[in-house]
């Protein structure tokens, strides 16, 4: 699953990124000048959903894995599922 969505970690900028395989637990995203450490605590919205609180778990070049606070419930993440997915993306070269 590929959706578009934003992140803001602490009272920083917004910044958009492209999330990949978003699951009710987590996801990773591309964030080409990532400034994200280990831990750190951020907020997603997904399409026009959220905010949902997350922790950065893993960083990866260019790609960064977080961990939700809590599972997004099954009915939004169902409507995430069908409604946003945008599955053609591909990060640039």
């Amino acid at each position: 699953m590929t959706i578009l969505g934003h992140y803001r970690a602490g009272s920083g900028l917004k910044r958009e990124v492209t999330m990949l395989d978003l699951s009710e637990s987590g996801c990773r995203f591309h964030d080409r000048r990532t400034v994200l450490r280990m831990n750190a605590a951020l907020t997603i919205r997904i399409g026009a959903l959220g905010p949902f609180d997350a922790t950065v778990r893993w960083i990866e070049r260019d790609t960064v894995g977080v961990q939700f606070a809590r599972p997004i419930y099954g009915p939004v993440f169902e409507h995430i599922r069908t409604q946003l997915d945008n599955s053609n993306w591909r990060p640039p070269a």
